[in-house]
């Protein structure tokens, strides 16, 4: 069976986000998409770059606006394989991005519906539709297997020493 567009976004922010498990990134991806092209691409690399900002979404929207340039991502669609935090959130309404993507719900910290919706406050001056569920097993099977690996590794390494 054919990928829908959508299915076809988020298998690329899955990629990016298997690029962060590489580097023992939690693996979230994240691909921003004007008139049917991928113009940017970002995945998690806090660890990586020792630096709170290097969420993939962050990075993705600071590409996107390279290669726009401009700062309003008014005709983009971010697509996201996991919730977006509280700061990503209030950097996707910054950016005036009017629609989002994501795989799977982040229960622990998502603000785009879990926690609380940052993405549809109507005090603020932009809001964002919110599609949720595409590619959502296997997204949420990536952050599942990641942390299970973690917890093998982490125990490993404690009955060695």
């Amino acid at each position: 069976m054919p990928l829908t567009k959508e299915e076809k976004y988020m298998k690329e922010a899955i990629r990016q986000a298997r690029k962060a498990w590489k580097l023992n990134e939690v693996p979230i991806g994240c691909v921003i998409v004007r008139e049917d092209r991928i113009i940017a691409r970002g995945y998690n690399r806090r660890n990586t770059d020792k630096n709170t900002l290097a969420h993939a979404e962050l990075l993705a929207i600071r590409k996107a606006s390279r290669a726009v340039g401009d700062w309003r991502l008014e005709d983009c669609t971010m697509y996201i394989t996991l919730e977006p935090c509280q700061m990503c959130a209030g950097a996707i309404v910054q950016a005036r991005i009017p629609r989002v993507v994501i795989g799977s719900r982040n229960p622990k910290a998502g603000c785009a519906g879990s926690i609380l919706n940052l993405l549809d406050i109507p005090a603020f001056n932009h809001q964002a539709e919110l599609t949720e569920g595409v590619l959502g097993e296997e997204c949420s099977a990536l952050m599942t297997d990641f942390f299970r690996e973690l917890r093998e590794r982490r125990k490993k390494s404690l009955t060695k020493d």
